[in-house]
C-alpha cells in the first residue's frame, strides 16, 4: 500500500508522539526520537526533491525507512539493504546518550545554570565542524557532531523558559552565528517564586515574564548552592530544588501540571531541530545531505595495495577485478557508492585515496606501479590502518600482499580498529616459488594475516602468483549489495563436526567459503541431496578450489536447514554468505544513572564479571515490522558455547538482549527470527570477533583540534583485573606525532589518568578528521582494551555573516491549462561582501536550470524552468558554510494577458550586471 501522508502532516503526527527529552533507551520517548522523527521528515523532503530534478517519481511504498531508502535509491535493479542507513542514523541517535552519560554535570550542553553564551557556542561550533567535516568526506564525525548538537539544541526549549515566555517558534539565534543571544536575566536577578510542592503550573516571576528576560533552571547534582532567587531545574536528582525558591521549570517530562508547556517545548524543539537540518543542508547540498544521512547504496570498494617490485601480477589483476566490477555493476544496486585506495611500499605508505567517481578510481588504480622494496618486510598494517579509518563502517577491505608486515607493532591498534569499524578485512597472500623461497632462506610469515581476517570475519587466502586471478572471484561475491552472513565458524585443530545454517526466502546468491589445507567435507540440503568436496560440479553446486580456498556457488537457495559436514583434524574457517535485505546491526551499551539515565555504547570491549547488553537494530525490506526475533545469542567462533541472552523489544525496531552468561573466548552475535510476509525462518550472524576484558579506557573529547595548536585529551584507565604496571599505546591515524605516558600503575579495581597530546601541522585543511586510537595492555600483555575517537580539526571561523542573494528579475508568463508549452526565468544577485567568498550556488528546490557568470566580487544567477515546475529555492554557501537563500514562486494564470515582468531578457541582464557591478563599489 502505498503512502499518501504529505511531508507537513507526517511531522505533526510524529511531532504529536514526543512526550519526553530522556535519554537512549528509556522508556517511551526521548531526545532519539525527536532527532529521529526530524531526521526522517528532512530526508523524505530533500529525496524528493532530489527525485523531481532528476525527473522521476518518488512514492515510498510505505511508511518504514526501509521503503523510504529504496524510494530515494530509485528503480535500480537489485537488492536494497537498510544496513548502511541504520547505521548511519544510529551514528546520530547514539550521541543522544554520549551527552547525557559524559557531560552529565556540564550546564552549557543542557543549557542549565543561565549557562546561554556557552551552550550557543558549543551548537555554533558543532555546526561548523559538521559542514567542515562534510567538505572533506568525514560523514561518520559530522553524524556524530550532529548527533551531540541536536541534544543541545532541543534542551534549550525544555530547560529554559522561552516557552513560558510566549514564543511560538524557535529561537533562531542559537543556529545563527551572526546573531546574539539577547535579554538574558542578569546573575543577580530573582527568577522564581517558591514551589513547595514541586508541582507548581509557572514559578516564573511576574517581572521576569513581563520583561521578557531568558533564564534557566539551575542543576545541582552534588551541591544545593545556586544564586539567591534562581530557579531550580527540578526533579529527583537535583538537589537544588530543596533549596528556596523551591521546585524547579524543567519540561523534560510530561505531568498533569505542565502539560501544556511540555507539549509546547516538544513541538518547538522538533522545529528547531528541522530548521538546524535545512541549514546543514543548503550549506552541503542535496546529494551531500542524502550521503550525510545514509542515503546511498550499501556497497563499498576498498583495496589495500602493495607496490613493491615483486608485485606487478597481483597489481595487474586488482586493476582487473575493479574495472570489472565498475563496468558490470553500473547502473545497478550493486554498484559500489564510495571507492577507497590505499597503496604501500617500503618505507612509505598511502596516501588514502577516496572517490564516489569510479572514472577516478580507475585512473588511480591504473596508475600503480611495482617498484621499490627488497628487503622483503612492507608497511602493510600501515596502510590497513588508513582504510580502516578512511571507509565508511562495516566496509569490505581487501588487501594484496606477498611478504609479512614490517610494522608488527600497530597489530593490536588493527584489531582495535576492527572491532570498532566492524569492517571486513580479506587478505590475498601470493607466494614466491620454491627456488625463490630457498635463496630468501626463509618465506613470508603471514600468521598476523590469518589472525587479522579471523578477527574481521574476512578470508585469508594464500595462493601461487600464478593463480590470484582464480582467488579474486571472492572480491566480485563479496563487494556488493545488500550482503549478509548466515555462518561463520573456525576450528584450529580440526574435528568432525557438522555445521547446520538456515536459508529463507530473502535469500539469493549463497556462497559458502572453507579455507584450510587438505579438507574433507560433505554438503546436505534441506531435502537430504548431498555433494562432497570431490565433486567440482554437482547436484547441490559448484566447487572452485584455488591455494587454500574452497569456493562453493549454491545452484539454487533451497529454503529450509543445510548442513556442512566436515570429517577433518586439520584446522579450517568456514563462513557462509548471501544477498538479504533482512540483517541486523548492534552496538555493545551500558547502563548509566543521572538525571536522564540511558544507554550508551561502549567504546571498546564490554566490562568482563557483568553481563553483556547490546542494542539491536534489525532491518528488512519492509522494516522491522514484518519481521520477528526468535533468538539471540552470543556463539563462540572457535568454540562450542552458545549463550542465549533475553530480549526485550523497545520501539523503531530496535531490542535491548541482556546476555548473562557470557562466552570467557572471542564469540560472535547470532539471531534466529522470522519474516512474516513469508512465513520464512531467518539466520544471520555478526562477523566481528568481540570478548570482554577486565580493563576500560575511558576518554572524552569535548572540543575540536586548532591547526598547528597542541590537543591535550585526558583518558582514564580502570581495572578489575591484576595489579601492575600496565602499557599504554596511543597512536592516530594522521602523520600527527602522539606523546603520551609509556606505563601506568594500576591497583586492581583502582584507576590512573593519563593524557595524550597532539598537535596538528598548521596547514591541516579544516574538517579534517584523525582517528585517535588509545590502547592500555595488562601486565605481561594477558589482557587489554582500547577507545578510539574521532576527532576533527577546525579552523578558527571569523566569517559569521550568510551571503546576500537578492532576486533581481523574473520573466514569463505560465498559464495553468499547459504548463508544459511554458517556461519562465529568474536573475538573481549573489554577493558575499567582505566575506570568505563564495563557495558554490545550487538548487535546492526546483527541477531547473542555473547559469552563472562571475563580475568581480558578485555572482549573477539565471535559472530557468518549465511553468510545471513553478518553485525555486536556491542556496548561495560562502567557504566557511554560512548559507544564504532566494526562493521563488510562479503563479499560474489563467489569463493569457498576465506577464510576470514585462523587461525584455536582454535589458534585465543589462540592470542585473549594473546592481552586481555596485555592489563592488
Amino acid at each position: 500500500m502505498k503512502s499518501s501522508v504529505p511531508v507537513v502532516a507526517l511531522i505533526a503526527l510524529l511531532v504529536s508522539r514526543v512526550q519526553a527529552f530522556l535519554s537512549v533507551g528509556g522508556s517511551g520517548n526521548t531526545h532519539e526520537t525527536i532527532t529521529g522523527h526530524a531526521v526522517m521528515a528532512k530526508i523524505h523532503e530533500v529525496c524528493e526533491a532530489v527525485a523531481k530534478s532528476e525527473g522521476r517519481e518518488f512514492d515510498p511504498m510505505g511508511s518504514s525507512p526501509e521503503e523510504l531508502l529504496r524510494a530515494c535509491l530509485g528503480t535500480a535493479t537489485g537488492e536494497v539493504s537498510g544496513a548502511k542507513f541504520r547505521t548511519a542514523l544510529n551514528q546520530i541517535y547514539m550521541q543522544n546518550g554520549f551527552v547525557d552519560r559524559d557531560f552529565m554535570s556540564s550546564a552549557p550542553h543542557h543549557f542549565n545554570n543561565e549557562a546561554f553564551t556557552e551552550g550557543r557556542n558549543l551548537i555554533i561550533q558543532g555546526i561548523a565542524a559538521i559542514k567542515a567535516n562534510v567538505r572533506t568526506d568525514n560523514l561518520q564525525s559530522a553524524r556524530e557532531t550532529l548527533g551531540r548538537v541536536c541534544h543541545t539544541l532541543q534542551d534549550f526549549y525544555s530547560h529554559s523558559n522561552w516557552v513560558e515566555l510566549g514564543n511560538k517558534s524557535p529561537y533562531v539565534n542559537l543556529i545563527r552565528p551572526d546573531l546574539n543571544i539577547e535579554n538574558i536575566a542578569d546573575v543577580a536577578m530573582p527568577t522564581c517564586s517558591d514551589c513547595a510542592s514541586g508541582t507548581c503550573p509557572n514559578q516564573l516571576l511576574p517581572a521576569i515574564l513581563s520583561g521578557k528576560f531568558l533564564t534557566s533552571g539551575y542543576m545541582g547534582l552534588f551541591s544545593p548552592n545556586k544564586p539567591k532567587g534562581k530557579c531550580s531545574h527540578g526533579g529527583k536528582t537535583d538537589v537544588s530544588s530543596t533549596q528556596n525558591p523551591r521546585g524547579g521549570i524543567s519540561k523534560d517530562e510530561r505531568h498533569s501540571y505542565n502539560a501544556d508547556l511540555h507539549n509546547n517545548a516538544v513541538n518547538l524543539a522538533s522545529e528547531a531541530t528541522l530548521e538546524l537540518l535545512e541549514d546543514i543542508r543548503g550549506a552541503i547540498g542535496n546529494k551531500d545531505y542524502l550521503r550525510l544521512m545514509g542515503i546511498a547504496r550499501s556497497a563499498v570498494l576498498a583495496f589495500v595495495i602493495d607496490t613493491t617490485g615483486s608485485m606487478a601480477k597481483e597489481i595487474a589483476e586488482a586493476k582487473r577485478v575493479a574495472f570489472n566490477i565498475i563496468d558490470s555493476k553500473k547502473g545497478t544496486q550493486d554498484e559500489p557508492s564510495e571507492y577507497i585506495l590505499v597503496p604501500f611500499n617500503d618505507p612509505v605508505f598511502g596516501p588514502l585515496i577516496r572517490t564516489t567517481d569510479p572514472d577516478e578510481m580507475k585512473l588511480e588504480i591504473a596508475m600503480l606501479e611495482a617498484k621499490g622494496g627488497g628487503d622483503l618486510p612492507e608497511m602493510c598494517l600501515s596502510g590497513l590502518q588508513l582504510a580502516l579509518t578512511g571507509a565508511p563502517s562495516s566496509s569490505q577491505i581487501y588487501v594484496f600482499t606477498d611478504d609479512s608486515p614490517k610494522d608488527i607493532y600497530l597489530e593490536n591498534i588493527i584489531t582495535a580498529l576492527i572491532r570498532s569499524t566492524k569492517s571486513t578485512v580479506s587478505f590475498f597472500m601470493t607466494t614466491y616459488s620454491r627456488r625463490k623461497r630457498r635463496a630468501l632462506k626463509a618465506g613470508p610469515n603471514f600468521q598476523v594475516y590469518y589472525d587479522m581476517a579471523l578477527a574481521s570475519g574476512g578470508q585469508a587466502i594464500e595462493v601461487s602468483k600464478s593463480s590470484i586471478s582464480q582467488a579474486t572471484d571472492i572480491i566480485v561475491d563479496t563487494s556488493t549489495s545488500a550482503l549478509v552472513t548466515i555462518l561463520q565458524r573456525s576450528r584450529d585443530p580440526g574435528r568432525v563436526e557438522s555445521f547446520s545454517f538456515q536459508l529463507d526466502e530473502s535469500v539469493s546468491n549463497t556462497t559458502i567459503y572453507i579455507t584450510g589445507s587438505s579438507l574433507t567435507f560433505n554438503l546436505r540440503s534441506p531435502t537430504g541431496v548431498s555433494q562432497s568436496n570431490t565433486v567440482a560440479t554437482g547436484p547441490l553446486g559448484t566447487i572452485q578450489s584455488v591455494g587454500n580456498l574452497q569456493r562453493i556457488q549454491l545452484n539454487e537457495t533451497e529454503i529450509g536447514l543445510w548442513f556442512i559436514e566436515m570429517t577433518t583434524t586439520r584446522p579450517y574457517t568456514i563462513k557462509v554468505i548471501g544477498q538479504s535485505a533482512i540483517t541486523f546491526i548492534y552496538d555493545f551499551v551500558e547502563e548509566f544513572k543521572g538525571p536522564h539515565p540511558g544507554y550508551a555504547v561502549i567504546d571498546g570491549r564490554p566490562s568482563a564479571g557483568s553481563p553483556a547488553k547490546l542494542l539491536l537494530t534489525l532491518t528488512g525490506e519492509k522494516g522491522p515490522e514484518a519481521l520477528e526475533v526468535h533468538e539471540v545469542a552470543l556463539v563462540e567462533v572457535s568454540g562450542v558455547k552458545v549463550s542465549n541472552g533475553t530480549v526485550e523489544k523497545m520501539a523503531g525496531g530496535d531490542f535491548l538482549v541482556t546476555v548473562k552468561d557470557v562466552p570467557e573466548g572471542e564469540f560472535v552475535i547470532l539471531l534466529k527470527g522470522k519474516d512474516k510476509t513469508f512465513s520464512s525462518l531467518f539466520q544471520r550472524q555478526t562477523t566481528t570477533l568481540m570478548s570482554q576484558s577486565k580493563v576500560t579506557v575511558k576518554a572524552i573529547a569535548d572540543s575540536s583540534m586548532l591547526p598547528g595548536e597542541e590537543f591535550k585529551l585526558n583518558f582514564t584507565v580502570t581495572t578489575n583485573g591484576s595489579s601492575g604496571t600496565y602499557t599504554i599505546h596511543a597512536r592516530s591515524d594522521k602523520n600527527i606525532t602522539v606523546t603520551h605516558p609509556p606505563t601506568l600503575s594500576l591497583e586492581s579495581g583502582g584507576n590512573a589518568q593519563g593524557t595524550v597530546s597532539l598537535t596538528p601541522p598548521a596547514d591541516t585543511v579544516s574538517g579534517t578528521d584523525v582517528t585517535l586510537t588509545i590502547e592500555a595492555e595488562g601486565p605481561g600483555g594477558s589482557d587489554s582494551n582500547y577507545a578510539v575517537l574521532r576527532l576533527s580539526v577546525l579552523s578558527n571561523v571569523t566569517d559569521l555573516t550568510p551571503p546576500k542573494c537578492e532576486i533581481v528579475d523574473v520573466q514569463g508568463t505560465c498559464y495553468s491549462s499547459s504548463c508544459s508549452s511554458s517556461n519562465w526565468e529568474l536573475s538573481v544577485n549573489i554577493t558575499d561582501n567582505n566575506g570568505t567568498g563564495i563557495e558554490s550556488i545550487s538548487i535546492q528546490q526546483g527541477s531547473g536550470n542555473l547559469t552563472q557568470k562571475e563580475v568581480e566580487d558578485c555572482v549573477m544567477g539565471l535559472y530557468e524552468a518549465s511553468c510545471c515546475s513553478t518553485s525555486v529555492t536556491l542556496s548561495a554557501v560562502d567557504k566557511v558554510g554560512n548559507v544564504g537563500r532566494c526562493s521563488y514562486t510562479m503563479k499560474s494564470s489563467a489569463d493569457s494577458r498576465l506577464i510576470s515582468m514585462s523587461l525584455p531578457l536582454w535589458a534585465s541582464l543589462l540592470l542585473y550586471g549594473f546592481l552586481c557591478y555596485s555592489f563592488t563599489l
